[in-house]
């Protein structure tokens, strides 16, 4: 892209009041950017309003400073070709987004650009996750990367960020592993405690934003940069989510788009099983292991999936072993002290030893408020 044209372009997004309907309007009736600003504003008025044509015709304050920002950053990639942006136009533009009722007028993309855009799969849910949430998004995705699937998230902390780490454990060398969809500049990462995790993703994975250089993490721009996590995937897995939460956000824009939607059920004590509950109810599909999503994956016409996902319930081969009395008395659902003494009859001394001995080992975890919750072996 040469500067004048990306100029262009950006002057267009960051024109006020032209949002992204419009601006296809425009688009549509006149061609490129560059076209719609040497039209005279009764050519403009017959697309948009007269309010908007008459903002078409002022250059927006803050372009030229954008420009520049936007053409450094674009220069400084440690590679040719490791940052772009795309629109409309370019024929590189995911054809997943392009397809949805909202596409962005403009992408920005850093990391390993590829020659077509991957299968993709979805894993979403809570930023406040249980342990076995955490194990469920971490184990479902480093298995859908096994099958060469691309997971696709948001990079929040939780349950996004644990989905973005099993993706690169699981994808083989030279595989994309994982695409974060954030919600800020690329030039910014949040949270901050993603940073590194952010690098990781820039090195074997892709960073994506609609949003211009230097947009700082607004509450508004993550639920909607939501439609994007869910476009570039062919199926949204939901780990955990409360009934009100921005995971219910993608489900319901990935119906709307067409693709699966997949829920994980979860405790009927836990808040943050409900939201997945209620995605059950409402027509999602149950699953337990990542092999129950592959088996139900609408996968585009001559694509297979490759290597080999592991079943996230290893623990079956040992079912047939006799379960400690303890655990078996612990359950899955979140208990506090007091319950487990009454049900297992241990002083409370040697009840908190063994459950010492089991955090440590990863079977149990520790909870706020002085609870404790069994986690299923991966």
């Amino acid at each position: 892209m040469q500067r004048a044209e990306l100029a262009a372009w950006l002057r267009l997004a960051l024109t006020p009041e032209i949002g992204n309907t419009a601006a296809r309007r425009l688009l549509a009736a006149f061609g490129l950017p560059k076209v719609v600003f040497e039209q005279p504003p009764h050519s403009l008025e017959q697309v948009v309003s007269p309010a908007l044509a008459t903002a078409l015709g002022k250059q927006p304050e803050q372009l030229a400073a954008q420009v520049d920002a936007t053409w450094r950053w674009l220069e400084a990639a440690e590679k040719p070709g490791a940052r772009q942006v795309l629109t409309l136009a370019d024929s590189a533009y995911p054809p997943g987004l392009l397809q949805t009722e909202d596409p962005p007028l403009m992408l920005y993309v850093a990391g390993r650009i590829p020659p077509a855009w991957p299968v993709g799969i979805a894993v979403v849910g809570s930023r406040n996750p249980t342990p076995q949430g955490l194990g469920n998004a971490r184990q479902f995705s480093r298995s859908f990367a096994q099958a060469g699937l691309t997971v696709v998230s948001g990079l929040a902390l939780g349950v996004d960020g644990a989905a973005h780490e099993g993706a690169l454990e699981g994808a083989a060398p030279g595989q994309l592993a994982t695409i974060a969809v954030v919600g800020t500049g690329l030039d910014r990462v949040y949270p901050r405690q993603h940073l590194e995790l952010a690098r990781r993703i820039a090195e074997r994975g892709l960073l994506v934003s609609e949003y211009p250089l230097g947009t700082p993490p607004l509450a508004p721009n993550f639920p909607r940069r939501n439609r994007i996590i869910s476009a570039l995937s062919q199926g949204t897995v939901v780990v955990e989510a409360a009934l009100r939460s921005g995971s219910l956000i993608t489900a319901r824009q990935a119906a709307e788009q067409g693709r699966e939607v997949f829920a994980i059920p979860g405790s009927i004590h836990s808040p943050q099983s409900r939201g997945c509950h209620w995605l059950l109810k409402q027509g999602a599909k149950l699953v337990e292991s990542a092999q129950d999503v592959l088996e139900e994956l609408p996968l585009p016409e001559g694509h297979k999936l490759t290597g080999t996902a592991r079943h996230p319930d290893a623990a079956a081969a040992r079912d047939e072993e006799p379960e400690d009395a303890l655990l078996t008395a612990l359950g899955f659902d979140p208990v506090s002290l007091d319950a487990l003494v009454a049900r297992t009859g241990i002083a409370p001394a040697d009840l908190q030893a063994r459950l010492l001995e089991f955090e440590l080992d990863g079977e149990v975890a520790r909870l706020p408020g002085g609870l404790f919750q069994r986690v299923a072996a991966g």
